[in-house]
């Protein structure tokens, strides 16, 4: 199966080309086919339980957090669909019956096949383990923008908040004394109705 990616003349075919192109690789390297060896009394019907399955984990890539968002997400995505060599996609109703009816035994074979599935896909499994394995992550976030191109940062969509703005004094200072004692200094935020002064005050924990 020929993977192309390119325009077309209608304003819009799909809301999820990326994951049209990732199902489209799976399709043409196999990826998916240890679902395949997931059998129940839930393969009745127009679609088969592996295709259901797979069209779960369409559901998950497209944003789908509940099983009922099934058909308002991808009713509409024929295109979509035909990725994945079908028509349309399953009624929610379909997708959540095939899930009951999964028994103990196929719950164990689907969890084989996943295992086998994330073997295949996963460089932690294939890395050279007489080196280190090193997983780079960024927990500092940064404002998104033209300048932010090649920033070695991480970026979160949101209003970021102060570590204190919630809270009614500043992060604390501890103060450990011979005795034993803990100093513990906190700065109280002004008093505008007496417009007195901000002013420091001690705290002795024992």
């Amino acid at each position: 199966m020929a993977i192309e990616l390119g325009t077309t003349q209608e304003l819009t075919n799909t809301q999820y080309a990326p994951v049209a192109a990732l199902m489209a690789y799976y399709e043409n390297q196999k990826v998916l086919e240890p679902l395949q060896s997931v059998s129940s009394s839930a393969q009745k019907g127009e679609f088969s339980l592996a295709n259901k399955l797979t069209q779960i984990l369409v559901s998950i890539l497209t944003g789908c957090e509940y099983i009922s968002e099934v058909n308002t997400k991808l009713g509409c995505e024929r295109k979509l669909a035909q990725v994945n060599r079908i028509d349309r996609f399953a009624e929610q109703s379909t997708l959540a019956t095939a899930l009951n009816e999964l028994s103990q035994m196929n719950l164990s074979e689907l969890a084989r096949a996943v295992r086998e599935i994330s073997d295949r896909c996963s460089r932690m499994r294939q890395h050279d383990w007489r080196g280190f394995l090193m997983l780079d992550f960024d927990l500092s976030g940064l404002p998104c923008g033209k300048e932010a191109e090649g920033s070695q940062k991480g970026y979160f969509s949101g209003k970021k908040t102060s570590q204190d703005a919630n809270w009614p004094v500043s992060a604390p200072f501890l103060t450990r004394k011979r005795s034993g004692l803990t100093s513990l200094l906190a700065t109280i935020p002004p008093c505008n109705a007496s417009n007195q002064p901000s002013w420091g005050s001690k705290v002795h924990l024992t």
